[in-house]
């Protein structure tokens, strides 16, 4: 009875938890701010098929250039497309981008910072040299070099994601991992005769883990600066696929001929960091014990 009692109180903490903090965010301008951004635009990438009105990528030669109107909510390119379907689909894509390539950083990041942290300090040693080494490698060097070795796609962008953001989250993990391994409950849990693989799992992990995650949350942006540069240098995805930065290239080839161009490419990559960056630090503002002290 009791264990049945503690199955359903434990969902209903869960979730009073996340009213309780959406509360707190609500209570901060710039965090409420922030949460309307992201919600606008993460729903306008989940149902962009829904709420573009034209294909993204269809053309109509006869209506380039136009401003925005009630057909075209935000005008039309070079060659007739729909900017307002192209900016909601770029969307999908920028988000796609941005949280796939940092969760796979997060996750790799995670495993080899723990296994530097607590392993022996050989190991330790040698993978602080190749995060270093990693690390060192200018972020449009490593573009080129693998667009160079694999052609322009959506998997080289994440391929630069994973090399650019792995080697920080390795090193906040490291040192975290290091300051709580001597901790009491970690040597009673080695006491006990628990291995390595569940000590991290268990003890130590769940304790490091939600300041990665908000540092994470304000790395999302970075990633979509990072994805809409490369496609806007043509090293991301390949026409006609629309993308925020392939939009805000077309924009400045005809900038004399449509200003509407450039605006619908580069507000929403505006937007979108002031939203992700506005959440994140209202977030570490309020989990960070330091600055709550405050």
């Amino acid at each position: 009875m009791s264990e049945a009692v503690s199955d359903i109180a434990a969902p209903r903490g869960r979730i009073g938890g996340l009213a309780s903090t959406l509360r707190k965010i609500l209570r901060e301008p710039l965090g409420a701010f922030g949460l309307s951004l992201v919600i606008i635009v993460v729903v306008g990438a989940v149902f962009a098929d829904l709420l573009a009105s034209w294909d993204p990528t269809r053309l109509n030669p006869r209506d380039r250039f136009q401003g925005p109107s009630a057909t075209h909510l935000f005008g039309t390119d070079q060659l007739g497309r729909d900017l307002f379907s192209r900016v909601l689909h770029g969307g999908r894509i920028a988000l796609s981008v941005a949280i796939g390539a940092t969760a796979l950083s997060l996750a790799i990041g995670a495993v080899l910072g723990l296994i530097a942290g607590y392993g022996p300090r050989w190991l330790d040693n040698l993978l602080i040299l190749i995060f270093d080494a990693v690390k060192s490698f200018p972020t449009v060097m490593l573009a080129l070099t693998l667009v160079t070795l694999f052609g322009p796609s959506l998997s080289a962008v994440v391929i630069v994601v994973v090399l650019v953001n792995v080697p920080s989250y390795a090193r906040i993990i490291r040192t975290q991992t290091i300051a709580l391994k001597s901790s009491e409950f970690v040597t009673a849990a080695q006491s006990m005769g628990a291995g390595m693989a569940r000590i991290l799992r268990v003890h130590i992990l769940p304790n490091i883990i939600g300041p990665v995650l908000i540092l994470a949350s304000m790395d999302i942006p970075v990633v979509i600066a990072i994805e809409a540069g490369m496609s806007f240098l043509g090293l991301g995805v390949r026409p006609p696929t629309p993308s925020w930065g392939a939009i805000l290239n077309d924009g400045f080839a005809n900038i004399r001929e449509s200003a509407w161009i450039v605006i619908a490419g580069g507000l929403p990559i505006i937007l979108t960091t002031l939203g992700f960056t506005f959440l994140g630090e209202t977030l570490r503002d309020l989990f960070d014990p330091r600055l709550r002290a405050r």
